[in-house]
């Protein structure tokens, strides 16, 4: 199923250009003009916020690693790059992912050094209050347009909801819902 999905992936992602334009054929055939521009408007948002919090998740990700590795290097830590790479891209799975990456990452250097093996686990909880805290919903309420609150709580409830799959697209399926509820709020308002 994992293999099949991937090529079904790499022929969906060649075939990418051609899906939109017989969506946009179909969304002008089938709707009225302002009801179509509206559509592929909406589309379009939706496009724009996945790829911005892809690339932000990836971003963060990519600061987190390299912050470890250094420091690790400075504690002088075994396997800094091995760890550091696990560590940054379990960090792709929000709120649960570096812990995910942390266990295995612990038990490595558990087996050379107890002691370090604490020291990294300890590192570990204060490098992820940073990022969870500070680095994470920087990054991504910059790219999502959502407050801090709001990235926290769609993690909780997709994640909730959905498992690891909920956790990833979370916090931009949301960006989306909060967007749409936002702007029919001010069409009501205006109305009124």
């Amino acid at each position: 199923s994992f293999i099949i999905g991937i090529m079904v992936m790499i022929y969906l992602l060649n075939i990418k250009s051609s899906l939109a334009a017989q969506g946009k054929k179909m969304a002008y055939a089938f709707l009225s003009l302002n009801a179509a521009n509206r559509l592929i408007s909406e589309v379009r948002y939706i496009k724009a916020v996945f790829s911005q919090f892809i690339v932000g998740k990836i971003i963060d990700s990519v600061i987190i690693g390299i912050i470890n590795y250094i420091a690790m290097s400075i504690f002088k830590m075994p396997y800094a790059l091995l760890i550091s790479a696990i560590v940054g891209v379990t960090n792709v799975i929000p709120f649960f992912g570096p812990f995910i990456g942390a266990i295995p990452s612990a038990f490595i250097i558990l087996l050379i050094s107890p002691i370090q093996s604490l020291q990294f686990s300890v590192w570990i909880l204060i490098l992820q209050q940073i990022d969870g805290n500070i680095i994470g919903p920087k990054i991504l309420g910059q790219t999502t347009g959502l407050s801090s609150f709001w990235i926290l709580f769609s993690i909780i409830l997709f994640g909730g909801l959905f498992g690891v799959l909920g956790m990833i697209i979370g916090v931009p399926t949301l960006a989306v819902v909060y967007r749409f509820l936002s702007g029919k709020t001010n069409e009501a308002l205006i109305k009124k």
